[in-house]
C-alpha cells in the first residue's frame, strides 16, 4: 500500500530531513518531494503556498490533513503513529523539549544554515564565487552557537539528555551539514559534539537520511 504521509519539500532541506528522520525512527512510511498528486509544483508558486501560505518546506500531508512547521510535524507523527516515544511524558521535560527545538529551529538554524552554509551551497558572490567577508563576519557568531550546544549537550548521549527526541532530529541535519563544509571539521571539532554527529549518523536513521546527496 502506497504511503499516505507525504513530506513537502526537497531532501536537500535541513528540516525536511528533521521530518524524515522522525518518521525512520518511528517506523513510517512515507514519501517526498515536491510532487504530491505526482505532478510538480514549483517552489513559491501559487500552488505551493496553498500547501505553506508562506511558500517555505517541509509540509505534511497526512489523510486530507496539511500542517506546517517542521517541530509541530514531528510533534504530530510522534503523537499519531506508534512506535518509539520522540518526547517525554512530563510536563516540564516537555516544555524544555519545546525550548530545545525552537532554539535550534530560530538561532541556531539561522547562524549555521542560513548565514554559513547556504553562502557555501548557494554562493552569491560574483562569478557566483563565495563571498569570503560573510564567511569570516559570521565565523564568530558560528563558533558561538557551536560552543553554546557543546554546553547543552554536556555528557549526555543526546541533545536533550538520556533519549533520541525531535531535537536530535533538528540539530542532525544542521550539525552534519556544518562538518562537511570545507571548514567543517575544524568548525566541530574532535570532542563532545563530532562524537555526537558521529552518533546520529550511524543510527539506521541517519544512515538512510543524511546520505541523500
Amino acid at each position: 500500500m502506497e504511503p499516505n504521509v507525504y513530506i513537502f519539500g526537497p531532501a536537500f532541506s535541513s528540516f525536511v530531513r528533521s521530518v524524515m528522520l522522525c518518521c525512520e525512527e518511528k517506523g513510517i512510511s512515507y514519501r517526498y518531494g515536491m510532487s504530491p498528486k505526482g505532478q510538480s509544483i514549483r517552489f513559491k508558486s501559487s500552488e505551493h503556498r496553498t500547501i505553506h501560505p508562506y511558500g517555505k518546506v517541509p509540509a505534511l500531508l497526512h489523510n486530507e490533513r496539511v500542517l506546517f512547521e517542521t517541530s509541530t510535524i514531528c510533534r504530530y507523527l510522534d503523537a499519531c503513529f506508534a512506535g518509539p516515544a520522540l518526547q517525554p511524558d512530563s510536563i516540564l521535560e516537555r516544555a524544555q523539549l519545546d525550548e530545545r527545538c525552537a532554539e535550534i529551529s530560530i538561532y541556531i538554524d539561522q547562524t549555521l544554515i542560513r548565514d554559513l552554509v547556504l553562502e557555501f551551497a548557494f554562493p552569491k558572490g560574483p562569478e557566483g564565487k563565495i563571498r569570503q567577508e560573510r564567511i569570516d563576519k559570521t565565523l564568530p557568531a558560528a563558533r558561538q552557537t557551536l560552543q553554546r550546544l557543546t554546553t547543552l549537550l554536556g555528557e549526555h548521549p543526546f541533545i536533550c539528555g538520556q533519549n533520541y527526541t525531535i531535537a536530535d532530529a533538528l540539530l542532525t541535519p544542521v550539525l552534519d551539514y556544518v562538518e562537511l563544509l570545507p571548514i567543517g571539521k575544524e568548525l566541530v571539532g574532535t570532542g563532545r559534539l563530532q562524537g555526537y554527529l558521529n552518533r546520529m549518523r550511524a543510527r539506521p536513521s541517519g544512515m538512510k537520511v543524511l546520505n541523500i546527496r
